[in-house]
């Protein structure tokens, strides 16, 4: 793999679903200044995405994060990180189903059905492609990629000569403190710099072209989320977020603003391609991710089925796709949104970044564990942030020790068992 290559894979694991709600979640939180934590968070991408980069370069292997854990603290911690990923998906895959089912309600109509009808029709898609061992192959990842990015310049060049700085007054109606808050709903949308580690095999010269790939990628990243925000705020001003339960479609509210015509067509069918290519990724990888733990005896070795190379782990997958529909009955039953699946997806990612940058603290040396210590300070920052949401994250974390503590004492006796006899 190449340097451009690298490079835009990682910007198309960081640029998700996200870029197509978070502008509007982040501004019903905090407002104008939004603005900030979107700042905030380029900022503390930097050391994370240095962090791993690193990593990545010195340890080339697909267990990624897991296994930086496992070298540096045990299979235990490993175990954390594995439950951390592997559960998050069935909670975050609703809401990037919502977000993308919001494109086609803005363009056909039909408010909350059309969006809750397109949510479960693409996680069924989804599900129905990996169960058959279909994935979406790399270049049409990195075409849905190229694709967003398109939009979101187009979006924002368009839309700029229309920004009024009146919408920025207030700039912070709910409070500096608001701030924090947002910034935790923001961290969906920076989760994916930890995802290019596992491919840090597949460079030609993992030690120079992942730090390369990395730094090309915070640079596009950085352009482009802060210019869809400005955008956002000041082109689109107090209806940006104006119903606090509502995802929104800012991408085609600027499109329409800036370019005019059936744009909002263009921008569901391109929100619906890129939905279903980060969906499939992520279910892909659970999927695998559960067979793997399974495996090594983090989950139950039910889940092990499907673990070897090229076979399909259905039974890991049908786990996941069973707890994204009952995620997504919830959060349409009640009406919460997505704004609480977000914060709660954005909590496990958050305990992903601060087990791995805790073990680059341990691994790496010199200049790189400098990097990691900003990383982690970095990471507590978020975990912080992220207020009662990381009470989840905490419960999946405790689970996974506790299964792990189990499945120690269940070969223990087993092994005396065995001597016995």
């Amino acid at each position: 793999m190449t340097v451009p290559q690298g490079a835009a894979l990682s910007i198309g694991a960081v640029l998700g679903t996200g870029v197509i709600a978070l502008p509007a979640l982040a501004a019903q939180t905090a407002g104008p200044a939004s603005l900030i934590a979107w700042a905030a968070l380029v900022a503390l991408s930097v050391p994370l995405a240095a962090t791993f980069a690193a990593l990545g370069a010195r340890y080339p292997d697909a267990g990624g994060v897991a296994t930086y854990a496992r070298r540096a603290f045990g299979p235990r911690a490993a175990a954390v990180v594995g439950w951390s990923f592997y559960f998050a998906i069935p909670v975050g895959a609703p809401a990037a189903a919502l977000f993308g089912g919001a494109y086609v309600a803005a363009a056909l109509g039909g408010g909350t059905t059309t969006t809750v009808a397109t949510a479960a029709g693409l996680m069924l898609v989804v599900t129905a492609g990996n169960l058959g061992g279909v994935r979406v192959s790399g270049r049409l990842q990195l075409g849905l990629a190229a694709l967003l990015v398109a939009l979101l310049l187009t979006a924002t060049i368009t839309a700029l000569p229309h920004a009024r700085a009146a919408n920025l007054h207030p700039f912070a109606p709910h409070g500096w403190w608001a701030i924090g808050p947002a910034a935790a709903v923001l961290v969906w949308g920076f989760a994916g710099w930890e995802a290019v580690t596992s491919l840090a095999a597949d460079f030609r010269h993992p030690g120079r072209d992942l730090p390369r790939a990395t730094a090309i990628a915070l640079v596009v990243v950085a352009v482009l989320y802060l210019g869809i925000a400005a955008a956002s705020v000041l082109v689109l001003g107090p209806g940006l977020a104006a119903d606090p339960k509502a995802g929104g479609a800012p991408l085609a509210e600027l499109l329409a603003i800036g370019v005019g015509g059936q744009v909002r067509t263009i921008a569901a069918g391109a929100a619906v391609l890129l939905t279903l290519g980060t969906m499939n990724a992520y279910y892909a990888g659970a999927a695998k991710l559960g067979a793997a733990l399974g495996r090594d005896g983090a989950l139950p070795a039910w889940f092990g089925r499907g673990a070897a190379p090229g076979a399909v782990p259905r039974r890991s997958l049908l786990v996941v796709a069973a707890l994204g529909a009952v995620s997504l009955v919830v959060v349409t039953g009640t009406g919460t949104g997505t704004r609480a699946l977000v914060l709660l997806t954005s909590g496990s990612f958050v305990l992903v970044y601060l087990l791995g940058s805790a073990a680059a603290v341990k691994l790496l040396r010199r200049g790189a564990r400098a990097c990691a210590i900003a990383a982690l300070v970095s990471s507590v920052g978020l975990m912080l942030v992220t207020g009662w949401y990381v009470l989840g994250t905490l419960v999946i974390a405790a689970g996974a020790l506790l299964y792990t503590r189990k499945e120690k004492s269940s070969r223990v006796v087993d092994s005396v068992e065995a001597r016995l006899t």
